[in-house]
């Protein structure tokens, strides 16, 4: 007997085929309709409108915190509030940031800007141009989406450059090579996307020539994710480094030499958390790997090569150990200035920052003297000169700015965020539920410090992506649900980036049953404290933690 089920083969035999096609006519349709009816149920609710604008008028505040990132004198920042909906691209000096009411300068009024044009610019990010800055490649995008114009800008001048580099609206990617040279990761044609979309080969754009005639120096596959190229700087030496994205967690690097051969640097596919330091290539990987010498490198820990060694002899050479991997403990994220580099960690869903100095005896590391107890960030860190800050936030203290123009040799804290609510009855706490494998689950929860009996409860969840969710200030949150006396729960289940790459592999496909499993377990957990009951428990989640829910 046959199990064989048979499968849609045509259009006709799939009714909703319809809703791939996600900017069609008829699907955007039907998602309008949806969204009329979900409107209109929150509407209907009596509180709606005092809610919706408190909620508004936290999020567009002018005292919030103006998150910028230092380079060549200035400080840099991307604004949005109530009367500037499209934004402000703006800067101000270094010396002026750290004042409470800084002295911007505007480069570019996004609302000006789409006015005038009669396009909706939403400012999608800008390529500057070493050593000075000034020019820059603007991306910009008509919807908001993954398309975008690009088209090269003067921050001197705050003008659009008379004939510089543009190209239409694209999923494409543009970096300077050098000063009439742009290295074009092009997805305008058919034949140069790949199946996602993205871009699949990369191109040398030379100033005053077409576009369509500029020289294809790489690419890759049509069924990989995206091709990518990029100059990268170490100390005064220039490296045009390539990528071929095999899938969002697996990708190929490959340095384009001097000869026009693009060689590639050796490392597993599932390489991560890479940087070039002081002739090192410094890297981590998501599941074991042994160097050609031996060395045994671990996920959740760090290594380098001599990257020096390696362009002049193409042999991988020795791999040192930077971090060793430790239990519980996983990389965030790391950054570099001109003569330091910083490891962002998490502890157990706790943040802190190691730095990490080179020298001819190897690598030596300290910690960077961080609030403990919360969440941590490197917001920047100048890769061209000295000057690193730090985020620390957690679910009662707002969020600050932590500033160093010494590579964190003395911290000195910038911004502070103005409280958003009361916390003084409030204690956030860390417990874990067992999962049904036995798995231990680690969840925070918010709530009065005198909390006797259940509650109303929301627990949150992700679970994907390797993204880690990390105690964070969130004043809407406090003021409309915690000042209520009500509970928020964060449940840091598999599939996120808490613990790093096995943790997030834990529940991949086969195993992704292992999430739902997590979060059960954490709201029977709270049920099990009294936190709450089935009854007055809620879940929430976005994006991917909207498919748990």
């Amino acid at each position: 007997m046959s199990n064989t089920k048979t499968q849609p083969n045509s259009a006709d035999e799939d009714p909703f085929l319809w809703l791939e096609d996600r900017t069609g006519k008829e699907a955007l349709d039907w998602v309008h309709r949806q969204n009329e009816v979900t409107v209109a149920e929150l509407q209907g609710d009596p509180s709606y409108q005092a809610y919706f604008q408190t909620a508004l008028d936290l999020m567009t505040a002018e005292d919030n915190i103006p998150v910028g990132s230092a380079l060549n004198g200035h400080v840099y920042n991307f604004w949005q509030d109530k009367t500037n909906v499209l934004g402000l691209w703006r800067r101000t000096t270094a010396a002026s940031y750290k004042t409470e009411k800084p002295d911007w300068e505007t480069i570019i009024d996004f609302d000006g800007l789409s006015a005038k044009e009669g396009v909706k610019w939403v400012f999608s990010g800008a390529s500057r141009l070493y050593p000075d800055f000034s020019r820059c490649l603007l991306s910009l995008s008509p919807d908001g989406g993954d398309a975008s114009e690009m088209r090269e800008f003067d921050i001197d001048t705050k003008s659009f450059v008379e004939g510089g580099f543009r190209a239409p609206a694209s999923k494409s990617g543009f970096n300077w090579l050098d000063k009439d040279t742009v290295i074009v990761s092009a997805a305008f044609e058919e034949d140069e996307k790949t199946q996602s979309g993205y871009p699949r080969v990369v191109k040398l754009w030379q100033r005053g020539s077409r576009l369509e005639d500029a020289t294809p120096i790489f690419e890759v596959h049509k069924q990989d994710l995206a091709a990518g190229g990029s100059l990268e700087f170490d100390g005064d030496k220039r490296h045009l480094l390539l990528t071929r994205t095999l899938d969002f967690f697996a990708s190929h690097s490959f340095l384009r030499l001097p000869s026009g051969e693009n060689r590639r640097i050796p490392l597993p596919d599932d390489v991560t958390d890479t940087v070039l330091f002081r002739d090192q290539f410094v890297f981590g990987v998501r599941s074991p790997w042994t160097a050609p010498d031996g060395t045994l490198c671990k996920p959740d820990g760090l290594y380098s090569l001599d990257f020096a060694r390696w362009i002049e002899t193409n042999a991988l050479g020795p791999v040192e150990i930077v971090l060793e991997p430790a239990d519980r403990v996983s990389i965030a994220g790391i950054a570099r200035t001109r003569d330091r580099l910083f490891i962002n960690l998490m502890d157990n869903v706790r943040g802190k920052v190691v730095a990490c100095d080179r020298s001819g005896s190897g690598w030596s590391l300290q910690p960077v003297a961080l609030p403990e107890n919360g969440s941590v960030g490197i917001s920047h860190a100048e890769r061209f000169g000295s000057s690193v800050s730090f985020s620390f936030t957690d679910f009662l203290t707002p969020s600050s700015i932590i500033w160093s123009d010494d590579n964190a040799a003395k911290l000195a804290t910038v911004k502070s965020q103005p409280a958003r609510f009361d916390a003084s009855s409030l204690v956030s706490e860390q417990f874990e539920a067992r999962s049904k494998d036995g798995t231990k689950i680690p969840y925070f929860v918010v709530r009065r410090r005198d909390q006797n009996g259940p509650v109303p409860t929301l627990l949150y969840g992700y679970g994907g992506f390797e993204v880690p969710l990390l105690p964070g200030y969130a004043g809407v949150r406090g003021r409309l649900w915690l000042e209520k006396d009500y509970a928020y729960v964060q449940a840091n289940i598999r599939g996120g980036g808490e613990f790093g790459p096995n943790w997030h592999r834990a529940a991949l496909k086969a195993n992704r049953q292992n999430a739902f499993d997590d979060f059960i377990a954490v709201a029977q957990d709270l049920v099990k404290r009294g936190i709450a009951t089935p009854a007055t428990l809620g879940i929430q989640g976005g994006s991917n933690g909207g498919l748990l829910t």
